[in-house]
C-alpha cells in the first residue's frame, strides 16, 4: 500500500473534531431545546400605547389610505358590545391587519391586539419590535416555541383580539380551513366572537407581493353579529359556526343583505373555499377588486 493510500485512509477515518465515537443511533434521545419568543408585554404599556397612537394616526393610516380605498360595513354591532371580543377574519394578504385595525372605531382600536405568527413576525428583533409597536402584535405558536405571552393572558387584561383562524395567508385568495384557536378562546374565556369578512386585499397585494398594486384598489370589510358559544357547546361544534359567519358576510358583500340571509337560512351559502378548478382559474377569479369601475386583474395568475 502506497503512502498516498495510507494518508487517504487516515483522512477518511479521522474524526477531525466532528465525528463522535458513539454512533448517532446509539445515543440517548434528548428533547430539543425550546426557544423562547420575543416578549411583547411592553407593547401594551402606557408608553407604547401612546407611541402606537402617533404611529398609526400620523404614519400608518395616511400611508394606507394613499394606497387603497376602503368601504366599511357593520360597525354598528360594536355599539351593543363591551370588550373584550375576538375578531375572527379571513386572511389573504398583509393588508388584512391594517385594514381591520384602521376600520375599527378609535376606542376599540386602542384596546385591540393582533395574534401574529411567532416564526414570521418574531423571528428577528427588529421585525418583532416593529410589529409589536405599530400593530400591537403578540406571538402565536406555530412550531413549538415557548410563548412569552398567551392569548388568554391578553384577553384577561381586557384587550380584544384580532385572530386569523386560517393560520396563514391564502395562496389564491379563497378562504381555507379554520383552526380551532378562536373557538377555544371564546369557550374557555367566555368572550363573544365577531366574524369579520373582507374582500380585495388579495387583488391589491397577494402573497408574493411586497407593496400594494398601483391605482388605489378597492377593499371592503364587514363586521357581523357577535357569536357566543351556547351552554355546553364544544369547541369542535362552535368553530364551524365562526367559519359560517365569515362565509355569510363574504356572500353578503358579493350580493345583498337579504339574498345572503336567505341563502344562510336555507344552508346554501356559497362555499368560501372556492370552486374546484385549476389553480390559475382560482387566482384569476380573486384577482379583480370588488366594485371596480375599471376592472384590472393582476398578472399573478400567469404563474399557474
Amino acid at each position: 500500500m502506497s503512502l498516498a493510500s495510507d494518508l487517504k485512509q487516515v483522512r477518511e477515518g479521522w474524526r477531525w473534531g466532528r465525528r463522535p465515537l458513539v454512533p448517532r443511533s446509539a445515543e440517548p434521545y434528548v428533547l430539543p431545546t425550546q426557544k423562547s419568543v420575543f416578549p411583547s408585554d411592553w407593547s401594551r404599556g402606557p408608553a407604547a400605547v401612546a407611541a402606537r397612537e402617533i404611529a398609526q394616526k400620523a404614519g400608518l393610516e395616511p400611508l394606507f389610505r394613499s394606497q387603497v380605498r376602503t368601504r366599511v360595513e357593520g360597525l354598528d354591532v360594536l355599539e351593543r358590545l363591551e370588550g373584550p371580543v375576538i375578531f375572527a377574519a379571513n386572511h389573504a394578504s398583509h393588508l388584512d391587519t391594517p385594514l381591520v385595525l384602521l376600520s375599527l372605531p378609535d376606542a376599540w382600536r386602542r384596546r385591540t391586539a393582533v395574534a401574529a405568527a411567532a416564526d414570521y413576525f418574531f423571528d428577528t428583533w427588529w421585525r418583532a419590535v416593529g410589529s409589536s409597536l405599530v400593530f400591537n402584535t403578540f406571538p402565536i405558536d406555530r412550531r413549538g416555541g415557548a410563548m412569552a405571552t398567551t392569548p388568554g393572558e391578553v384577553l384577561a387584561e381586557g384587550w380584544s383580539l384580532v385572530i386569523f383562524p386560517e393560520g396563514t395567508r391564502s395562496k389564491d385568495g379563497w378562504m381555507g380551513n379554520f383552526r380551532m384557536g378562536a373557538a377555544f378562546l371564546a369557550v374557555e374565556h367566555g368572550v363573544p366572537v365577531v366574524p369579520v369578512a373582507h374582500r380585495g386585499t388579495f387583488a391589491a397585494m397577494p402573497r408574493d407581493q411586497n407593496w400594494p398594486s398601483k391605482g388605489r384598489r378597492q377593499l371592503t370589510v364587514r363586521f357581523g353579529e357577535p357569536l357566543s358559544p351556547a351552554e355546553g357547546e364544544s369547541v369542535r361544534d362552535f368553530a364551524p359556526r365562526i367559519r359560517d359567519g365569515v362565509a355569510a358576510l363574504l356572500d353578503e358583500d358579493r350580493s345583498t343583505w337579504w339574498e345572503a340571509k336567505r341563502r344562510a337560512a336555507s344552508g346554501t351559502t356559497p362555499d368560501p373555499s372556492g370552486p374546484d378548478v385549476a389553480p390559475w382559474r382560482r387566482v384569476w377569479e380573486q384577482s379583480e377588486s370588488p366594485e371596480s369601475d375599471s376592472p384590472r386583474r393582476l398578472r399573478v395568475w400567469q404563474r399557474y
